[in-house]
């Protein structure tokens, strides 16, 4: 069944892996990975990269990407939200500290942005326009 406005914003805030997908050109599949991602109902989906990366080259070249999160206990519910992406900065200390706090124990994320190269990392900020979802049971 698929989820209500509010239900598929809420569980995209939550901490789950995210895959994004970027048409990779003719004659290839799109490139889908795995990404540490931030959200907040009605804002924008944000996730960090190395900007020298073939994801971020294609990403830049796009415009648009996918993104697929999704809970793989019972029940199983995921939502996937495409759109444009609407802005590329380079990362900030601020943005890498409050994606890693989403995935990693509050003791270990000093040390991961600590280690972290800022430098070559950049952030796309994706607008949600497309939606879809699904939960296949209750809990």
């Amino acid at each position: 069944m698929a989820l209500s406005v509010a239900d598929r914003e809420a569980f995209l805030a939550g901490p789950y892996i995210g895959a994004v997908a970027v048409d990779a050109g003719e004659g290839r599949a799109p490139l889908n990975v795995p990404i540490w991602y931030d959200y907040a109902p009605g804002g924008l989906v944000s996730f960090l990269t190395d900007g020298d990366s073939v994801k971020a080259k294609l990403i830049g070249k796009a415009g648009r990407v996918s993104m697929l999160a999704q809970r793989i206990h019972p029940t199983y519910r995921y939502v996937s939200v495409e759109g444009p992406v609407v802005a590329k900065n380079p990362t900030t200390v601020e943005e890498m500290t409050r994606i890693a706090a989403r995935y990693l124990a509050d003791d270990a994320v000093a040390g991961y942005v600590g280690q972290s190269n800022l430098a070559v990392l950049v952030t796309f900020h994706m607008r949600p326009e497309h939606w879809l979802s699904a939960d296949l049971g209750t809990i």
